[in-house]
């Protein structure tokens, strides 16, 4: 089960370049059966580690970055996700799912709009 959500993810993840976690946490979840606080830190583990190959698949778009953009925003998501884990050890699990359902409509929404606006 595992394999066959990490090949359904690696795919739409590739095809879309969305962010994984908001296709990991339900596919671990829902398909794999892990409680959501496992799905997260795997998520985690698993995006690091798919980015990581990501990168060196596109080494060559480095030269292009604007690294006054990267270093703010990559310094700004660290202290983010600091701040997110401290918020989430004070949420049940259900609390949690229920913030990332919320959370993912709302991207779905914004996303929309987008797409028939534009």
């Amino acid at each position: 089960r595992a394999a066959g959500a990490g090949a359904g993810l690696g795919t739409v993840t590739g095809v879309l370049g969305v962010g994984g976690g908001f296709l990991a946490v339900p596919a671990l979840v829902h398909g794999v059966g892990l409680r959501m606080r496992e799905a997260v830190g795997t998520s985690l583990l698993v995006i690091t580690v798919n980015a990581l190959a990501a990168l060196l698949l596109r080494a060559d778009t480095l030269e292009g970055l604007d690294w006054s953009v990267v270093g703010p925003f990559t310094g700004a998501a660290v202290l983010g996700a600091l701040d997110g884990r401290r918020l989430s050890v004070n949420l049940s699990g259900s609390a949690l799912r229920r913030t990332f359902a919320v959370t993912l409509l709302a991207v779905a929404a914004v996303m929309l709009i987008d797409a028939v606006t534009s």
